[in-house]
């Protein structure tokens, strides 16, 4: 059975690049408050989440996540300059980070990693 993955910001590529991979996306959102949500309704067992995305900042909706659940396997990603984001975030628990731009491969590196 295929990994179920929750995407969180820049979907179309990350969305082709996991299903090429064979994991499959139960949601796609462009907002925390939404990926806040449809974490807590899908129980994904991965998240894909930008960092700077509305409504409610990556970091909040991090440790939301982490806090329904605090075995969540969050992988952040950033812009480049972003790093005391990304630091803030392994601080939270994300267990993975991708700068952008990255490559499809990069991605699924990291999505391996996390789910082995």
């Amino acid at each position: 059975m295929a990994k179920r993955i929750l995407v969180c910001g820049d979907s179309a590529f990350m969305r082709d690049t996991l299903t090429q991979g064979g994991y499959e996306v139960v949601g796609e959102v462009c907002d925390g408050q939404q990926a806040a949500e449809q974490f807590a309704l899908l129980k994904p067992d991965l998240v894909l989440l930008d960092l700077s995305v509305p409504a409610m900042d990556g970091i909040q909706t991090l440790k939301l996540m982490r806090q329904q659940d605090s075995n969540a396997c969050v992988i952040v990603c950033a812009a480049m300059g972003q790093q005391g984001l990304v630091m803030e975030a392994m601080k939270n628990g994300a267990k993975d980070f991708l700068v952008k731009p990255f490559l499809g491969s990069r991605l699924l590196d990291a999505v391996n990693r996390c789910l082995k």
